[in-house]
């Protein structure tokens, strides 16, 4: 059991992130450790996010700086590739054709028009949350950007569920859609959305109970395009994975930034 622990976070951390951690182990049983470990992987990139954030605020840059910062150490830890994967799935679904032509859309390199308009907008959404948590505080922009990075990888973890099926024979939706039970997935998700609680809570006030629906609102943004994704491309891909990890991410700072 702890060799495959190691090799789940190490299968999480070499294909979530450019952190240099080889993938030993390539199969579908460190596939389900993999995805399990997910969120461990994004509590380390959100971490790194809020670092040159607060750092910056604490230099006086002001939150405007320190929000570009911290959304845009994720992009770089990932390679772009969740960001290229959301939007490579834009244009799938934005082309309005059938499946097969539509999985050919996304596997093509150029990006199209319906691609840079989500970019756009997920990207200033990004940025705008974040800019005014860090209005608030160093502490409130910091727990955003953890919490934000936690549950886009908890996104992916309930989207390797079984149940859920690969769009396509190979790739990365390939090795892991399906790999992981029901109630691991459950597991997973209560320990993480009890964490993101838990930070919040160091905020004081009503922090616990906005960071934890903050989480569960980024779940169920993802859920949603989950199964939207299942329905028009008969079900995961890498690229897929990408657009629900940059959702989730930005539906839990949207929401972080209400009330």
């Amino acid at each position: 059991m702890t060799s495959l622990n190691s090799h789940g976070i190490r299968f999480a951390f070499g294909t979530l992130t450019v952190l240099p951690v080889r993938v030993t182990r390539w199969d579908r049983t460190a596939a389900r450790a993999g995805m399990l470990c997910a969120p461990l992987a994004g509590l380390v990139v959100g971490l790194l996010a809020a670092v040159p954030g607060v750092l910056l605020l604490l230099l006086g840059s002001g939150p405007l700086l320190a929000a570009v910062a911290s959304a845009a150490v994720p992009a770089v830890l990932t390679r772009g590739l969740h960001l290229d994967g959301l939007a490579d799935t834009a244009d799938g679904l934005g082309s309005g054709k059938p499946a097969d032509d539509a999985l050919r859309i996304m596997k093509q390199s150029d990006i199209g028009p319906f691609g840079v308009i989500t970019l756009l907008f997920v990207l200033l959404a990004q940025v705008a949350a974040l800019h005014q948590l860090y209005g608030r505080g160093w502490a409130y922009g910091a727990v955003a950007a953890a919490v934000a990075a936690v549950t886009a990888r908890l996104a992916l973890t309930l989207a390797s569920r079984r149940g859920v099926p690969p769009a396509r024979p190979q790739g990365l939706g390939a090795a892991v859609a399906g790999t992981v039970t029901v109630r691991g997935a459950v597991a997973v998700g209560v320990v993480v959305v009890a964490g993101c609680a838990g930070a919040g809570a160091l905020l004081g006030g009503y922090g616990a109970l906005r960071h934890a629906l903050a989480a569960l609102a980024a779940l169920g943004a993802a859920q949603l395009l989950l199964r939207h994704c299942v329905r028009r491309f008969g079900g995961v891909t890498g690229d897929v994975f990408g657009a629900l990890a940059e959702t989730a991410a930005t539906t839990a700072l949207v929401a972080l930034t209400i009330g």
